[in-house]
């Protein structure tokens, strides 16, 4: 959708440090400084646009009295990764220092996203988190997030296999297509053969079924072992970055990271990397609000 007249809202479309963004600020005068919010946009970093999140930003606006700047980074594989996390971080950097031209509290912006969108958040924030030279963010809100690459057989993955829209095969799929890969290794990273067994047992204690609630394991099958294929790690290891898999964060970073809130759904692939995500934080003494929707899919 273009950007639309509403009654509430002025809506303009402008670019922080070259990154296209679309501001919605709230026509009735504040008193004080109002809070802000930065959306990322969800689409696996193929898909969605500032046009397709145009009403759920004028929603947020509305309804939080807040100065929402939805994002409009740039999309692959037309623009190769990291682009879209470096648009992103970019575009923050820039709310942050320039909050107050748009009558915002510096101090009380908070970063929000749903699926890549989420990754993108979790990643900003964890770029920021021991920056010192701008105002730290107040806290991030991750919708179903997409956090780690190494384990593609957690129980919700297994439960949600064939779950319209994002089944299991598909999530690696948008994986390689994001990255510019050959898709013929989709079922080498299903399997697990893209990580070597080093990798699998240093990462054990952050992605392990075992972390996640036995509630969320009924019917939970261990996959069988399998080999490791040292081409197709070669082929892929960006998706071991923790700017794509930021569940792999060392405990330094994780530990100044903001308020946390957490939003999963029963039937989604992706649950449980948001179930880890928040054992992660919450071991490392930040905040946590968990919203979990028993009938939500992704």
């Amino acid at each position: 959708l273009p950007a639309s007249r509403d009654s509430k809202l002025f809506i303009k479309d402008l670019h922080f440090d070259e990154v296209p963004v679309r501001i919605y600020l709230p026509r009735v005068p504040s008193a004080s400084k109002r809070r802000g919010v930065i959306v990322f946009h969800g689409g696996c970093g193929i898909f969605g646009s500032i046009r397709s999140y145009e009403r759920i930003c004028q929603h947020i606006a509305r309804k939080s009295d807040s100065v929402v700047v939805s994002v409009g980074y740039r999309l692959s594989p037309e623009h190769k990764y990291p682009a879209q996390t470096l648009d992103c971080l970019a575009a923050t950097v820039h709310f942050l220092k320039t909050a107050e031209n748009y009558g915002v509290d510096p101090d009380r912006i908070i970063v929000c996203g749903d699926s890549a969108g989420g990754t993108f958040t979790a990643s900003v924030c964890q770029e920021l988190a021991n920056r010192r030279d701008i105002s730290k963010i107040r806290a991030q809100v991750l919708i179903y997030p997409f956090l780690q690459a190494l384990n593609f057989n957690l129980p919700s993955h297994q439960k949600n296999a064939s779950i319209a829209f994002l089944s299991q095969e598909r999530i690696v799929r948008f994986i390689l297509k994001y990255l510019n890969k050959d898709c013929s290794m989709k079922e080498a990273i299903l399997a697990g053969s893209h990580v070597p067994e080093s990798m699998n047992l240093k990462y054990r204690k952050w992605i392990n079924p075992d972390l996640i609630s036995e509630v969320f394991r009924l019917d939970y099958k261990p996959p069988l072992p399998t080999s490791f294929l040292p081409q197709v790690h070669e082929e892929t290891k960006e998706l071991f970055e923790t700017r794509f898999s930021p569940l792999l964060a060392e405990d330094a970073v994780v530990c100044h990271l903001p308020d946390t809130c957490i939003i999963t759904c029963e039937h989604d692939v992706l649950r449980d990397d948001g179930l880890l995500y928040k054992k992660r934080l919450e071991d490392n003494n930040v905040k946590v609000t968990w919203h979990h929707m028993e009938e939500g899919f992704h």
